[in-house]
């Protein structure tokens, strides 16, 4: 081996174990807070009961998605900012920040007077809330809103702390925003006020806590992150394009997701809105192991992909696709299989849909997982008007053929059925675009990621049958997720693994026992 292969192998190297440090630690940051996390569901929907719980998730869900706007500028900042510590050369972090923060504090009044009059008429006019709890549900509303400002503004620094790869902050910051907010919820019986309210006002003081605790962090830590009245016209003319296509791409997003909430909301009432709530909590426990396994990757495809070393980038996406699959699928299969009982002990009173919803959830969010790699890879290009056009685009459709469904006396679950099928199709529009836009071999992802993914699928789902063929009990809740967690392990061993991944991973095993 050459030198110069023996230099970039030895820098590969440390990118992965960086990588892998990351992931570790964000994964230590989970494990407590999603205990922490599902517990709090379970006291919250108890002590505000299913129709206020179901108004609170309905309400601030509305809210989120005023920020479609955000979210397009925090896709612009966070790959602006690891673009620019990636790159060769002279950087400019700094002008970035400072341009990224100013626009964040502009959107932040735009967002609070669009949420004060339009947001406001919508929730007294549109939605189907109790009269006797309107009021408790516009303060929420209000509430909801100042928190989601506050939020808006902390994405810079949020943004900054992903791109310097400074994942051990997240961890124990979010640490601390989980035993606040478990924290909130007992407060609530000491005070003889509305907890509805109540819970709107902590929830917001927990928000703005953990903003001030990550802005003292980046002021502290990185000279760039100081405030200054900074504007770029260059910059911002770069960086509006960029946003605007985000901006497609996000409304897309918000729409297919919480305008699917609002529909459930309008058709059938809080108490659905309270079992897709609990749905998504369950979905968002397991897809946090994903999420922290991308926010490792993330700045390294993104930085690739400015140092031009495509190769890497490949690498690092089909790798991030099979492994957030592989991992998710791992967790999610013991919860499809025993989630009536979960559910039973974990809430106590379970509403209506909450178990059937649970399971399409999952299922979409594993189709999800292939493709956040890929989001990432698009989003690095900075070339992003095609992808987000196409992909907005069927995501978008997501909504009126819910509308569809619902109006023509469609049950509540045909909606998540719609948004599985919306998800398969932008799965394959991602991959025809990134064809083009960084050459990605597709042949290569569907025989790698797809291939061995469905493999594993079917050899799962074939065992865990013939387990249930086999036995003429009922299978109880530790044999059953010993088995099938087993099963998948030998799955993803023999078909989901390349001979050289495969080879590492014995190779690691036996370090460690022998």
């Amino acid at each position: 081996m050459s030198l110069m292969s023996k230099l970039q192998a030895s820098v590969e190297s440390n990118k992965y174990k960086r990588m892998a440090k990351n992931a570790g630690m964000l994964y230590i940051r989970m494990l407590l807070t999603m205990a922490v996390s599902l517990y709090t569901s379970r006291v919250v929907l108890q002590t505000l009961g299913v129709d206020d719980f179901g108004i609170y998730s309905v309400v601030a869900g509305f809210v989120t998605m005023l920020g479609f706007l955000n979210s397009a500028m925090s896709s612009a900042t966070q790959r602006f900012l690891s673009f620019e510590l990636g790159k060769p050369g002279d950087k400019d972090v700094r002008g970035i920040f400072s341009m990224s923060l100013n626009i964040h504090v502009l959107i932040a009044v735009f967002v609070l007077v669009l949420g004060e009059t339009v947001g406001l008429w919508f929730v007294k006019t549109q939605m189907t809330i109790p009269a006797d709890r309107m009021l408790a549900a516009e303060w929420v509303f209000h509430f909801a809103l100042l928190s989601f400002v506050v939020t808006i503004i902390s994405v810079p620094y949020n943004a900054l702390i992903i791109a310097h790869e400074r994942m051990s902050v997240f961890a124990w910051v979010s640490i601390i925003d989980v035993i606040l907010k478990l924290l909130i919820v007992f407060m609530l019986s000491w005070f003889g006020m509305d907890k509805l309210i109540l819970y709107a006002v902590f929830s917001l003081s927990v928000v703005f806590i953990i903003f001030m605790v990550y802005r003292s962090y980046c002021k502290s830590r990185f000279a760039e992150s100081r405030f200054r009245l900074y504007w770029d016209k260059k910059l911002f003319n770069i960086m509006l394009p960029y946003t605007g296509w985000n901006l497609w791409g996000n409304i897309a997003a918000v729409m297919s997701g919480q305008g699917v909430n609002v529909l459930l909301n309008i058709f059938f009432g809080p108490s659905v809105n309270a079992a897709r709530a609990i749905a998504m909590q369950v979905s968002g426990a397991l897809n946090s192991f994903v999420q922290n396994l991308q926010a490792a990757i993330n700045p390294q495809i993104i930085k690739s992909y400015a140092a031009e070393d495509m190769t890497y980038m490949h690498r690092l996406v089909c790798y991030g696709a099979k492994y957030n699959f592989f991992l998710l699928l791992f967790l999610s299969m013991p919860v499809l299989i025993n989630i009536e009982n979960i559910l039973s002990v974990w809430l106590g009173v379970v509403p209506e849909y909450t178990a059937l919803f649970v399971k399409l959830i999952i299922i979409n969010i594993l189709i999800d997982s292939i493709s956040a790699p890929l989001i990432t890879s698009a989003q690095a290009t900075g070339r992003i008007k095609l992808y987000q056009t196409v992909v907005g685009g069927i995501l978008l459709l997501n909504l009126p053929i819910s509308y569809s469904i619902l109006k023509f006396e469609g049950s509540p679950e045909k909606v998540i059925y719609a948004g599985i099928v919306t998800s398969l199709i932008a799965l394959l529009a991602r991959l025809v675009i990134l064809k083009k836009l960084t050459c990605l071999p597709v042949k290569n992802y569907l025989k790698e990621v797809v291939g061995r993914s469905i493999f594993v699928v079917v050899f799962v789902i074939a065992a865990y049958y013939f387990l249930l063929l086999s036995l003429s009990d009922e299978i109880g809740f530790w044999l059953g997720s010993i088995y099938i967690s087993s099963c998948i392990f030998f799955a993803v061993l023999v078909f989901g693994l390349d001979r050289f991944e495969r080879g590492f991973l014995i190779s690691k095993i036996k370090s460690k026992i022998i």
